[in-house]
């Protein structure tokens, strides 16, 4: 399988049909998964392309570590196909699924990561390179607004958690 390949239900139907799917599919299927993700939900849909465009798609075995908690990162991951499980301190803390986002807060700020996060089944993910997505938030200052409009909304989510 190609790297820059997505698999989703509709490819796997186009395949069968021995038609490779659209080069505008694939990229509308990614921006799909890039919308659903919280921290980009106020993104227009030319900001979604222009992120969809930077990232690079690629597969992961069952089984392969995305990230490990306590190392330092400049990837995030945005999953579009499979499933990994979160390991914080040698205990399972979560699951993540299509539509979410793995790794997101040391790319941003570049500290060691909170987690270990490993591919419960082959997957396939956006990988969003640090040095790529600060060049776009330069380039494109609307977006860094409403990233922080996104984080800020989060943060504000946790306290609320904290003090119920």
């Amino acid at each position: 399988m190609r790297s820059n390949r997505l698999v989703t239900q509709d490819v796997i139907a186009e395949r069968a049909n021995k038609r490779p799917a659209p080069q505008s599919t694939r990229a509308a299927l990614v921006q799909r998964h890039f919308a659903a993700v919280p921290l980009f939900s106020e993104c227009s849909k030319r900001e979604l392309r222009l992120l969809t465009k930077m990232a690079v798609v690629e597969p992961r075995a069952s089984g392969a570590t995305l990230v490990t908690q306590g190392e330092t990162g400049n990837d995030a991951y945005i999953v579009l196909q499979g499933a990994c499980r979160v390991v914080r301190n040698g205990r399972r803390v979560g699951k993540i699924e299509a539509g979410g986002i793995v790794g997101e807060l040391s790319m941003l700020n570049h500290a060691p990561r909170n987690a270990t996060v490993v591919a419960e089944s082959p997957l396939e993910v956006a990988v969003l390179q640090r040095a790529q997505f600060f060049a776009l938030l330069d380039q494109v200052p609307s977006i860094g607004r409403k990233l922080l409009n996104r984080l800020a909304a989060r943060v504000q989510e946790l306290d609320r958690r904290a003090l119920s």
